[in-house]
């Protein structure tokens, strides 16, 4: 039985007086005033373009050229509406997702949720870190175990940001982001996709089940579980609201950060799917791995293409390893209301990926299979947003509209039996 929560009792009130934080940034002017209040939406958005989303997209567009970019929009418009409600309860009740299911979900069902959301960290850190050492391999030839390891030092100094103040570590997670665009609008411009093949592509349908389980990998490697638990971290308390009017102006530019950041990272992947559905398919579909793409792109555009290529890949996963390592501890600190040295967070996370890379393991084929890990892990995290987004007793003014709470359980339900297809398709076949 769940505990109802007033959100005027547990959002942070201020007390009467001349500006709010929000007004005195109005007061510097239009731009001036608006840029504090973007990026939330920058930080989820890198795990949108993380490592796993170059294996499932190069993979994708080799395998069966533009057939998928109907997937990539339609997750990105998914991801859109998600990141929007996460931020929305952030900002609505003073608290982050997770600490709301602890709030009301008996324990169990909180421990419940801790454990699964545990297991999801293992799967997103299995892409970031195979991605970026699959990088510096390519660029500099360290071995890819221990460029697992350094990934590790140098997600811990991104993150170290955080402790000076969001905004560094939002403009540093926004400047990698960048990078990864710069390199795939390199990519595109260098390749010229054909723009009638790329239309037809947005018009739904599977090439066979292999297209199935990679749509499944694209899904779960764009609309990431542990990026919803996140949003709402990023937006509680970050500007104190006076009032439900306060809270309703946030929303608006919450609103905007989402589109602009969203809107980037979907033309990431849409550009990684047709440079590889333009270069390797039909006549190099055999390119189903990271490091095969590299060399696709050195022998068939040129050296530049695929430096632009490995830099961006190695943006991706330094970012991404980051604000995975953040969510972690966002995850535990809410559902089970502990906290542990980020160390011995990262060093239980990032074990799956050391071993995979210790063994020798096909790289690109565990991303693929992490990417499916998590969309599984989906309907976990975007079940109780959808549940608690629409409950006025929770959200209070911000509480969903009718209609949005409908669109968002249809997409619940959409992924959920996307899921349950590939599970009858995988052991049937």
């Amino acid at each position: 039985m769940t505990r109802p929560v007033d959100a005027d009792a547990i959002a942070v009130r201020l007390p009467p007086g001349p500006e709010s934080p929000l007004e005195r940034l109005r007061a510097r002017g239009r731009i001036r005033g608006a840029l504090p209040l973007l990026g939330p939406a920058f930080v989820a958005a890198v795990a949108y373009v993380d490592p796993g989303n170059f294996a499932t997209n190069i993979s994708g567009g080799a395998a069966h050229g533009y057939t998928l970019l109907w997937v990539i929009l339609g997750a990105n418009l998914i991801a859109m509406l998600v990141q929007t409600l996460s931020a929305k309860i952030g900002i609505a009740t003073g608290r982050n997702l997770p600490e709301v299911c602890r709030s009301h979900f008996p324990r169990p069902v909180s421990y419940g949720l801790w454990v699964q959301a545990e297991l999801i960290a293992m799967a997103t850190d299995l892409a970031e870190f195979i991605g970026a050492a699959i990088a510096l391999n390519l660029l500099f030839g360290v071995p890819l175990f221990t460029a697992g390891l350094m990934t590790a030092v140098v997600a811990f100094a991104i993150l170290a940001l955080q402790a000076r103040g969001h905004r560094r570590f939002e403009l540093a997670i926004t400047g990698l982001l960048g990078l990864v665009l710069l390199g795939f609008l390199y990519q595109t411009l260098k390749v010229g996709p054909d723009a009638g093949d790329a239309v037809q592509g947005l018009v739904p349908g599977f090439d066979g089940s292999d297209s199935v389980l990679l749509a499944t990998g694209i899904l779960g490697a764009t609309v990431m579980p542990h990026v919803i638990y996140l949003h709402s971290a990023l937006t509680q308390n970050r500007i104190p609201a006076r009032d439900d009017a306060e809270r309703r102006r946030l929303m608006r530019y919450q609103r905007l950060d989402v589109v602009i950041a969203m809107g980037i990272a979907g033309a990431i992947n849409m550009s990684m799917l047709i440079v590889a559905a333009s270069l390797f398919h039909p006549e190099h579909s055999g390119i189903d791995t990271i490091e095969a793409a590299h060399s696709g792109f050195d022998q068939l555009v040129g050296g530049g293409a695929a430096l632009a290529f490995a830099v961006a890949l190695l943006s991706s996963g330094f970012a991404s390893s980051s604000v995975g390592t953040y969510a972690g501890q966002v995850v535990m600190q809410g559902f089970i209301g502990r906290r542990i040295p980020l160390l011995v967070r990262r060093a239980v996370t990032m074990a799956p990926a050391l071993v995979v890379l210790a063994a020798g393991l096909d790289p690109t084929r565990s991303l693929v299979i992490s990417q499916v890990v998590l969309s599984f892990g989906i309907p976990f995290a975007l079940v109780p947003l959808v549940l608690f987004t629409s409950r006025r007793e929770v959200m209070g003014a911000l509480v969903n509209r009718r209609l949005t709470t409908a669109a968002a359980s249809v997409v619940a339900a959409l992924i959920i039996a996307l899921n349950a297809f590939l599970l009858v398709e995988t052991f049937s076949g």
